[in-house]
């Protein structure tokens, strides 16, 4: 018999659970320290063999063979010291399911950009011959699905730090590095401790896997240096050694040295807006072709594919404003993009959870490209603060986000985008980027002109 520990019980925990429940010779405990998930999560598991404990588990008690670890619980907590110094191994929620399941990977990690890619990955893999599963931070937790899948189907993963600090024998077929900018490091501690983090996606790699990295982000680029298999590079500045690039609207293709480059489409046939997303689109592309997707098969999937839901996600126009969700938009790295993809005056809406980041390197973007900033939520002091350093007026403060909205309508003028994108987490006001995005849309929808 195993003994699982599992620590959290929000939606990957959960998932976690409901698996392991399915194994026999298991013993399944789950823990958490929020008792307001006490009843509901009683009733999800009615009649079920598990173990429930609201508040701290005892490791020296429990005695579990191996902890599993929900991303949004920090490995610094006691009970999983307690753990790592009793030699107990501490796992994520993606390990498990790499360990019970036998298909391909294509793993996908960067600070921004990570939901498109992984989206737009699944899109172009999807009818090429393989059965193709999409999930991980994403949305649908990994363990869900992946024990099911036979071994020729793909796996598209979307990995956050959170759940790559505690891999062990993950190894992915292929993985995308998309990029670097500070996140998270009120948990990570500082860049180099949070780009490592995200490294460990290709620590396991061999010769005939690959690594899909960024050739215009340094840092990126050296992380790449260490890679164990073959690399292909996107660059939208240079051309890489081998890989994809843009050059003068189109997007090249090189991938074998022996190869002549040549151009798989033209930028403007995809409807995607922003420099980011062109960078997005080159990582999906290359995942897809070492996959065995042909060109002609990819060509038509991207011509076919939009926006995900709260990255730059078109919502409404009204009284010829345009308003856009990009919920998704949780750094000012991110929101800096979004900004960059419009060339209208924008209209913004910032704040929620500051995770350690400075606002100071959006300002320059805000002035040239903003005029007005609706300031809402538990940062909009940090944010009005360097709005205030760099001498910038015209912005004002909401006490809900319903006002937040409202302030927006009434500063917009025709020809103008409402651009939510917060540059912030949501764990002020909302459980995720998700409810808050949804909220902004109904609250666009209700909008009169």
């Amino acid at each position: 018999m195993k003994r699982y520990l599992i620590i959290g019980a929000a939606r990957s925990g959960l998932a976690c659970a409901d698996y392991l429940l399915r194994k026999k010779d298991t013993e399944v405990i789950l823990a958490d320290s929020d008792p307001g998930k006490e009843a509901a999560t009683v009733e999800y598991f009615a009649n079920r063999p598990i173990q429930l404990i609201w508040g701290r588990p005892d490791i020296d008690a429990l005695k579990p063979d191996i902890l599993v670890l929900s991303p949004g619980v920090p490995p610094q907590i006691g009970p999983v010291q307690e753990a790592l110094a009793a030699g107990i191994p501490v796992i994520s929620e993606p390990e498990l399911a790499y360990r019970e399941g036998r298909a391909r990977w294509f793993g996908i990690t960067g600070t921004n950009g990570k939901t498109t890619t992984t989206a737009l990955a699944a899109h172009l893999l999807e009818g090429f011959g393989a059965p193709v599963f999409c999930g991980g931070n994403i949305g649908t937790p990994l363990i869900s699905a992946v024990p099911d899948l036979p071994e020729e189907a793909v796996v598209v993963a979307e990995l956050s730090s959170f759940q790559l600090e505690l891999i062990d024998r993950f190894r992915p077929n292929a993985a995308a590095y998309l990029n670097l900018t500070p996140d998270h490091l009120d948990r990570h501690g500082n860049l180099e401790a949070y780009a490592e983090a995200k490294a460990r996606i290709f620590e396991n790699q061999g010769p005939e896997d690959l690594l899909i990295a960024n050739y215009d982000d340094p840092t990126v680029r050296v992380l790449a240096e260490r890679a164990g298999g073959q690399v292909w590079y996107f660059s939208l500045k240079a051309q890489p050694p081998l890989g994809m690039w843009e050059k003068e609207g189109k997007l090249m293709v090189r991938l074998q040295p022996q190869d002549a480059p040549h151009c798989l489409l033209d930028r403007s046939d995809i409807a995607l807006p922003g420099a980011h997303n062109t960078e997005n689109i080159m990582a999906a592309v290359l995942g897809a072709l070492y996959f065995g997707a042909s060109e002609s098969h990819i060509c038509r999937q991207l011509r076919t594919f939009h926006s995900v839901a709260h990255r730059l996600e078109p919502v409404r126009d009204l009284a010829g404003v345009r308003y856009v969700n990009d919920s998704k938009g949780t750094n000012p790295d991110a929101t800096e993009k979004a900004l960059q993809a419009y060339n209208e005056p924008i209209v913004i809406i910032l704040g929620g959870r500051n995770k350690g980041n400075s606002f100071d390197p959006l300002v320059p973007l805000i002035q040239e490209k903003c005029r007005h900033v609706v300031l809402v939520g538990e940062a909009k002091a940090d944010i009005r603060q360097a709005l205030d350093r760099f001498a910038y007026p015209d912005y004002s403060q909401a006490a809900s986000f319903e006002e937040a909205v409202s302030l927006a309508q009434q500063a917009a003028q025709p020809g103008d985008v409402v651009l939510l994108s917060p540059a912030c987490a949501s764990w002020d006001m909302f459980p995720n980027y998700e409810v808050r995005g949804d909220l902004f849309k109904k609250l666009v929808n209700e909008l009169d002109g």
